[in-house]
């Protein structure tokens, strides 16, 4: 996987358009078509004290995760990147589609730090992610990140 030119990609896209609802649009669009072995890749935002779905591509997704549960609910209290080789040893793993088997989540910050959404990609696949998959795909979520407005 190439993740400079996935990174290149993203930051273009943010260059072109920083609001953050088209912005996530075609950031989830670049991970479906650059990622193999996903069945799900897109991002939650967070209002008050549930995450909420916002764009993605994959099957229809679970509307709303309260922060205490599931992997991303975990990325976001924890602020930081989790990922999972096996959901179903994850506690409190949120089954919004049940062919999924690997998770990574990484949090998007504002630019005090504070989490205001989540990336989420899932895999069919167990141990899916790698440590390369980590550092390139929160990368990746840097260059959202940077380009975020009015989120």
């Amino acid at each position: 996987m190439d993740y400079g030119m996935l990174c290149a990609q993203a930051r273009s896209l943010g260059e072109a358009e920083g609001w953050f609802v088209a912005l996530m649009a075609n950031a989830s669009a670049l991970l479906w078509e650059a990622l193999p072995d996903i069945n799900w890749a897109g991002f939650y935002i967070i209002r008050g004290d549930k995450l909420t779905l916002g764009p993605f591509h994959g099957k229809a997704a679970c509307i709303s995760i309260p922060k205490e549960k599931g992997v991303c609910g975990a990325a976001c209290r924890e602020n930081r990147t989790m990922l999972v080789p096996d959901v179903h040893k994850f506690p409190g793993h949120i089954a919004c589609d049940s062919a999924s088997n690997a998770e990574i989540v990484i949090p998007l910050r504002d630019e005090a730090g504070e989490v205001k959404a989540v990336l989420d990609i899932d895999s069919p696949l167990l141990n899916r992610f790698t440590g390369e998959d980590r550092l390139g795909l929160e990368a990746f979520a840097h260059e959202i990140e940077r380009a975020m407005k009015g989120l």
